[in-house]
């Protein structure tokens, strides 16, 4: 099971915090999982922190991790890596840390579009984008329908 999911620039910065598992602290676990990712560059993706493993990948500026413990494949979780990224890659047309930053709520989607519960749901690359584009979408409509429809005692209050 994916225990936490886990997004960080190269100074620490925590860019998307998801935990499925309650006992783990966010600020201890961010802080634990940067420290241990930043200076392997040339070492393996997978950390074992003992009933757990940390898998990460190193994208440009950004560090994907997932925290998963043993019933999980780790290579199944770096290729899950690769899907979410992918995603964003396409949602956004060559994601960076800003896109990240500024569409927080489109990048939620995404994560809630391939995980939940702390089990993989969909990994299809097309599927997940065209889920939150059409999420989005309804969103934007719903913000801008009027929250008091066009009746005629609220015309007649607008008269007034």
């Amino acid at each position: 099971m994916i225990q936490s999911v886990l997004i960080f620039n190269q100074q620490g910065k925590p860019r998307l915090v998801k935990n499925f598992n309650k006992t783990l602290n966010n600020s201890q676990l961010v802080n634990q999982s940067f420290k241990l990712v930043q200076d392997r560059n040339q070492a393996c993706n997978f950390v074992s922190l003992g009933d757990y493993t940390l898998v990460y990948r190193n994208y440009a500026t950004l560090f994907f991790c997932l925290v998963i413990d043993s019933n999980e494949s780790n290579l199944g979780i770096l290729d899950l890596i690769q899907v979410m990224v992918e995603a964003l890659d396409r949602l956004f047309e060559s994601v960076c840390e800003l896109d990240l930053v500024f569409h927080f709520d489109q990048v939620h989607f995404i994560v809630d579009e391939i995980i939940q519960g702390g089990l993989v749901i969909e990994t299809n690359v097309n599927q997940i984008v065209n889920n939150v584009n059409e999420q989005t979408l309804r969103r934007k409509k719903s913000q801008e329908a009027p929250l008091i429809p066009n009746s005629s005692w609220f015309s007649r209050l607008k008269k007034t």
